[in-house]
């Protein structure tokens, strides 16, 4: 077995699995520019602000860049203003999630902030403080004093229970429900005695909100965007971009934060239309910024140049498709180099389709007679015929469908699942 080939390939893969890029290193090493615009944009809202606690909403495609952003965007700001950014799934199962326990968990970070940082707040109302979050979240001081010993502080421990312990998010939600008030009042205390001591005001960024299922979304958006209004200062969530094509709650979210919502578009690798021809060429812009996301990770020795731009066109502008399809490209690769070790292995075309076709039957398996017949409609008109149909924003939630956006917003199929639909008639390709 060559050992310098399988070293390369397996140091590529642990690349790609380096996304998003939320550490400093990460991103010295891997960041792209990209999105600048879109910075200036949450920027423009966060320092314009009259009264220093508008909400924002930042959306997208998931997959398309928005933590790796947003984790840009709180580096950049991090020294005018105290940043809290955290992902609700790291902090809550992503199935409970609801609107009472993404308030909790903005407590109990902000908290957390606040000791990492060694914020000074008076001793005993940091005790009161620690008493209140101990009682709702069941940490007696004797359970404490044995958890302890396995290495958790409080906030860790109180965070940990938060996530694992389904009783004690639903005590919170019984105590909270009828009297939300009380808990917005103590985030406001926190966020208060931050302030007064660093001279800086509070920005909290919650991620990760797009990940959730649509139903739930739904829910937490649709019932409960007031009390997600609540807290005094500073706080960009983020949705699903579906969530945006319902009329009823995208207008009670534009309401709710005074049209505060910032999109970041999928990259557009041909104009509107362009793909449906033969020897179409992708736009430069969009080729150059993926292809160097790729050369990043992964060293030229290792990938054909027309592959890699092949890599760039199937991943539809998505870069968390272009990471699972290199992924996918790279499994490839070590196995062939396992199974045949003098073997001279490069990711080429053979290797992409093997990849495409893997993830094209991933995709297919799950499409029924409705999910194809949207698809149609959309590969040949660029729109849907009901961009409120269920059906249809379950497709663009989970990347069937992308939606792209110049001086209009218009959708397309993804890339991959265009062949699927030539194979069984849906659509007739050129």
């Amino acid at each position: 077995m060559s050992e310098d080939l399988l070293n390369s390939f397996q140091e590529a893969y642990s690349n790609l699995e380096l996304f998003p890029l939320m550490e400093r290193n990460e991103m010295e090493r891997f960041r792209v520019e990209y999105g600048d615009d879109l910075i200036a944009d949450l920027n423009q809202l966060v320092e314009d602000s009259p009264n220093r606690d508008g909400k924002i909403v930042f959306t997208g495609h998931r997959g398309c860049g928005k933590s790796t952003l947003l984790a840009e965007f709180s580096r950049q700001i991090q020294d005018k203003y105290f940043v809290v950014l955290f992902s609700i799934a790291d902090k809550i199962e992503m199935s409970a999630v609801n609107h009472i326990n993404i308030l909790f968990a903005i407590a109990v970070n902000l908290m957390t902030e606040a000791e990492a940082r060694k914020v000074d707040i008076p001793q005993s109302t940091k005790e009161a403080l620690y008493k209140w979050f101990a009682t709702r979240t069941r940490t007696e001081e004797l359970n404490l004093q044995a958890e302890a010993s396995i290495g958790f502080d409080l906030l860790k421990l109180i965070s940990s229970k938060l996530k694992a312990d389904a009783s004690v998010r639903d005590e919170i939600k019984q105590e909270f429900e009828r009297k939300l008030s009380d808990l917005v009042a103590r985030i406001n205390e926190i966020a208060a005695l931050i302030q007064a001591a660093t001279k800086q005001n509070v920005l909290v960024i919650i991620d990760d909100l797009d990940k959730l299922d649509l139903g739930r979304v739904n829910e937490i958006y649709r019932d409960n965007i007031k009390a997600l209004c609540q807290p005094n200062f500073q706080i960009i969530y983020t949705i699903p971009i579906a969530v945006l094509r319902e009329t009823f709650i995208s207008t009670i979210i534009a309401t709710e934060t005074n049209d505060q919502v910032v999109a970041m578009p999928v990259l557009k690798i041909f104009d509107k239309g362009k793909n449906r021809f033969p020897n179409a060429q992708p736009r430069r812009e969009a080729t150059k910024i993926l292809g160097e996301v790729l050369q990043k990770r992964i060293p030229s020795e290792l990938i054909a140049p027309e592959t890699a731009e092949k890599i760039v066109i199937y991943s539809g502008g998505v870069l968390r498709e272009l990471i699972r399809i290199s992924k996918e490209c790279c499994r490839i690769c070590l196995r062939t180099i396992r199974r045949n070790p003098s073997a001279k292995v490069i990711i080429d075309d053979k290797i992409l389709l093997q990849a495409i076709n893997k993830i094209r039957n991933d995709f297919s398996i799950r499409l029924g007679k409705t999910d194809i017949d949207i698809l149609q409609s959309v590969y040949e008109q660029f729109m849907p015929n009901d961009p409120k149909q269920a059906e249809f924003l379950d497709l663009l939630h989970g990347l069937y469908v992308l939606e792209y956006r110049t001086d209009e917003t218009w959708y397309d199929v993804h890339p991959i699942i265009i062949e699927s639909l030539r194979r069984q008639g849906a659509i007739n390709v050129k």
